[in-house]
């Protein structure tokens, strides 16, 4: 599962994701991504879940780019436990994801594949996302 080797602080504040991405927000690896359309918090296991669905269908074919990383800890106080003496204990980690970042890009296979596999990990996420394609992908010279 993805999470920081090491962090400054154990316990962090929520925060608010307002608007849109301002970085991420376009494609740098790939010829293929998806990007998010709405606000959330995304964990450790389903960015794993994804990368795992894409990397099956692929079949270790092209390379692919995870643009997203659970670098924010979460916190949770245990089941029926009274108000206040505290924050909880840290649970996990999340990557607060806003609308128009890339989650995950693809290189070195066919269109078809690429949007299928993307179309695989993206039912893996809480988040709606959309599939877009390099602005200068030309699939004449990539069958050649």
């Amino acid at each position: 599962m993805l999470q920081p080797k090491k962090t400054k602080f154990r316990r962090q504040q929520k925060g608010r994701m307002k608007g849109v991405a301002q970085r991420g927000n376009q494609l740098a690896f790939g010829s293929f991504g998806i990007k998010s359309l709405d606000t959330m918090w995304i964990t450790g296991r389903q960015i794993e879940a994804a990368r795992v669905a894409v990397t099956r269908y692929m079949q270790r074919q092209g390379q692919i780019w995870i643009r997203i990383f659970p670098d924010k800890p979460i916190t949770k106080k245990p089941a029926e436990v009274r108000m206040g003496k505290g924050k909880g204990n840290p649970e996990g980690f999340v990557s607060p994801v806003t609308p128009g970042r890339i989650l995950i890009e693809v290189e070195g296979v066919s269109f078809e594949v690429a949007k299928e596999a993307l179309r695989l990990a993206a039912q893996k996420l809480p988040i709606t996302t959309k599939f877009i394609v390099r602005r200068d992908y030309d699939a004449q010279t990539q069958n050649a």
